[in-house]
C-alpha cells in the first residue's frame, strides 16, 4: 500500500493550468509533516527530473530552471497533502508527476537527488496539447 497518492493530472492546452495534489496515507499513520518532499517529472524516454522540493519547516524550496516561476510547491498539514500549483504549461511539461518524501531533520535543506527519496506515489499523468 503506498504512503502518497497523486491526483489531478490530465489534459490542458499550453499556457494553462493544473493543481496536482499528493495525499499522505493517514490511515497508516503516515504524516507528510514529519517529511521533506518534493515532485518529479519523467517524460517518455527521459530520466527522471526533480522539479521542486520543500522542507520540513519553514520555507526552504528549491526549483528546477525548468518550472521555476511557474510552479509552486506547497503543504497543508492540516489535510496531511501536499500540492504543485502548475501555470503557464507548456508542451515540454508532459509527463508522469510523482510526489515522493524523505526523513529529514526539521530543517534540513531541500533536494532534489531522487534516490534520497525513499517514499513515492504511482504518479500521476500531466499532457500540455493543443
Amino acid at each position: 500500500q503506498s504512503q502518497l497518492v497523486e491526483s489531478g493530472g490530465g489534459l490542458v492546452q499550453p499556457g494553462g493550468s493544473l493543481t496536482l495534489s499528493c495525499q499522505g496515507n493517514r490511515d497508516s499513520g503516515f504524516t507528510l509533516d514529519m517529511y521533506a518532499i518534493a515532485w518529479f517529472r519523467q517524460a517518455a524516454g527521459k530520466e527522471r527530473e526533480g522539479l521542486a522540493s520543500l522542507s520540513r519547516v519553514g520555507n526552504n524550496v528549491i526549483y528546477s530552471d525548468s518550472v521555476k516561476d511557474r510552479f509552486t510547491i506547497s503543504r497543508d498539514n492540516s489535510q496531511n497533502a501536499v500540492y504543485l500549483q502548475m501555470n503557464n504549461l507548456k508542451t515540454e511539461d508532459t509527463g508522469t508527476y510523482y510526489c515522493a518524501a524523505k526523513s529529514a531533520f526539521r530543517r534540513e535543506a531541500a533536494v532534489l537527488i531522487p534516490a534520497e527519496y525513499g517514499y513515492w506515489g504511482q504518479g500521476t499523468e500531466v499532457t500540455v496539447s493543443s
